[in-house]
């Protein structure tokens, strides 16, 4: 038996076997000391000087980038922004000069109030972004200490155990010698967990324990599919893990060779699978994983991380960059869905008593209007490429959805009197995510060109519960009567008005729920990248008929135990290979 066993997230499927290589085991730790009076200038200065050398550093790191990580440096770029972020920088020079305490100090709780105000955020990929920041504190603290970052280097490939890792990190030690990560910190939205994705090595991150239980030169199995680290183990376990390693890789290879193929049944019914995004870094990702385009392109970030809204040429460079990657494939962009989770500054200073039911989505876009036709007008530009459509979120009747479309028609024709080149027929859809809209999805039918079912939340709000919440998220249930049979009826009077409909949530991505959507005849899914082969092999193994006829019984069931039967009994009986290894690439962000 291992001499330990330890447990975190899988943020990119695999098994790896190998020696652990421990980089950068010791954390700096700040000197928390009293400067001299009329000292606090030349503390602020050596802090600036620190944090220039960090950014030359990271120059250097630049410039090494492989060509096949060439996406990877803008997340480069972005650390090189924080060291001369304003907020973490000008935050940790205001406390010199206040408290008259050390540049490592007052860094340190620069830091600690930056990560406090990430952790009241509920998204994760934003509350994630705290990790950076830590990284790049780090980095500036070994300047300030007088140690620049030296990483070893080693002949061997090597399984890389972390406290926390950059892309940076990872490039100055070379990623063709790393066969795994393995980190303490992170979560699945985590760089680490990006990186080691589109690497396509397996990666455990958010690892209790890592530093304290494992050494340089441990053998180690880093066990992605189940989120689990073993240390030394036996010559039972490492037969075990070498044939499970044999059994998904051959499985990997098989579903990844016919990727690229179309995502048609047995009996000849297609079904696009696209993919669910957020940053530009991603489209290789999407381009390797066979998708069909991007379904879903979610546009929060660009405004998230930054102090100041982005100006109309910033997200038109950004739309356009991933229109013209992904063309001639479609991209749809979803208009800014801020509220609940994900606040802007003006939010956050209004302090609603309850956002997940307030000023949000497309009523947040339609309230501020100079944020909503900025947007519009760099959509409608990166529209040239002929692949763009536009998704309004959070729609909950006809009269706002009209609004929105006189909006939109209103900056069109501000581009046409500017000269300014746009698609004149880019289609329109709406986000069917509240129960209002499912319940006159007949009449918004006739007013749009595509429907996207967002299953997250119209589970939510159908059976009033929170996910997020510990004490009821056992009630989110996406195989509930009510929410099977909501989804049918937005099918229904989708296809009775002629139009698409795309369901872009979790249920998308389990292969639980897919029979089912099959079974309504859906016209398109939208995932995470990593999700798209397995989702597209298991589409291709399946029949449509027997799709037609379980979701028929499925539709005449009244209860949630009764529908989880029926299908577990499909699925176990149809893929049980499938759904041993396909648990860690569920989508589990929107």
């Amino acid at each position: 038996m291992a001499r330990g066993i330890l447990y975190g997230i899988a943020v990119s499927s695999g098994i790896s076997i190998g020696k652990a290589f421990f980089m950068d085991r010791s954390r700096q730790s700040a000197a928390h000391d009293i400067i001299q009076p009329g000292a606090a200038e030349s503390e602020v200065a050596r802090l600036d000087e620190a944090a220039a050398q960090v950014a030359s550093d990271l120059d250097r790191a630049r410039a090494q980038v492989p060509a096949d990580l060439r996406d990877h440096a803008a997340i480069i770029d972005s650390h090189r922004m924080i060291c001369r972020d304003p907020k973490l920088m000008g935050d940790a020079a205001r406390r010199i000069r206040e408290q008259n305490i050390s540049a490592p100090w007052a860094l340190e709780q620069a830091v600690d109030a930056i990560a406090q105000a990430f952790r009241a955020i509920d998204d994760p990929y934003i509350r994630e972004r705290v990790q950076d920041v830590r990284a790049v504190a780090e980095r500036i603290l070994s300047r300030l200490a007088g140690n620049a970052r030296e990483l070893k280097s080693t002949g061997e490939r090597m399984v890389l155990l972390a406290h926390d890792l950059t892309p940076a990190d990872t490039i100055e030690l070379q990623v063709s010698r790393i066969m795994s990560f393995a980190t303490a910190e992170g979560g699945k939205t985590s760089h680490t967990g990006i990186l080691a994705r589109s690497l396509q090595i397996p990666a455990v991150v958010g690892v209790s324990g890592l530093e304290e239980a494992t050494a340089d030169g441990d053998l180690v199995i880093i066990d992605a599919l189940r989120g689990r680290i073993l240390i030394d183990p036996d010559e039972h376990e490492l037969a075990e893990y070498t044939e499970l390693k044999y059994q998904f890789e051959s499985y990997q290879r098989s579903i990844r060779r016919q990727s690229t193929l179309p995502a048609e049944t047995l009996d000849g019914y297609r079904i696009e699978v696209q993919s669910n995004i957020e940053l530009l870094e991603e489209v290789p990702q999407v381009l390797d994983s066979g998708a069909d385009g991007v379904g879903l392109y979610r546009t929060e970030y660009a405004f998230l991380a930054r102090r100041q809204p982005p100006s109309e040429q910033d997200l038109c460079d950004e739309y356009s960059q991933v229109a013209a990657l992904m063309s001639p494939r479609q991209v749809v962009f979803r208009t800014l869905d801020v509220g609940a989770d994900k606040m802007l500054r003006e939010q956050v200073r209004m302090e609603e008593p309850n956002p997940a039911l307030g000023l949000r989505a497309i009523r947040f876009c339609l309230r501020h209007q100079d944020v909503f036709r900025t947007q519009l007008r760099a959509i409608l530009r990166a529209s040239v490429h002929g692949n763009v459509a536009l998704l309004f979120p959070m729609i909950s009747g006809i009269q706002e959805l009209r609004q929105a479309r006189h909006i939109l028609q209103e900056v069109r024709q501000e581009l046409d009197a500017e000269g300014i080149p746009h698609a004149p027929d880019m289609p329109v859809g709406i986000m069917v995510e509240l129960p209002s809209a499912v319940l006159i999805a007949d009449a918004l039918a006739h007013e749009v060109d595509f429907f996207s079912i967002g299953t997250n939340d119209l589970i939510q709000y159908s059976l009033g519960i929170d996910r997020g919440n510990r004490h009821v998220s056992y009630l989110y249930q996406p195989l509930h009567p009510a929410i099977v049979r909501s989804i049918k009826l937005v099918v229904d009077s989708a296809h009775r008005a002629g139009i698409s409909v795309s369901v872009c949530g979790e249920v998308a991505s389990d292969p639980f729920c897919l029979p089912i959507l099959m079974g309504m005849q859906i016209d398109s899914i939208s995932i995470a990248p990593q999700a798209v082969p397995g989702i597209k092999h298991i589409i291709r193994k399946t029949n449509m008929e027997e799709c037609k006829t379980l979701t028929r019984d499925v539709l005449n069931a009244t209860t949630v135990s009764t529908i989880n039967r029926m299908v577990k009994e499909t699925i176990y009986n149809r893929f049980p290979e499938e759904l041993t290894f396909f648990s860690s690439m569920l989508d589990t962000d929107d």
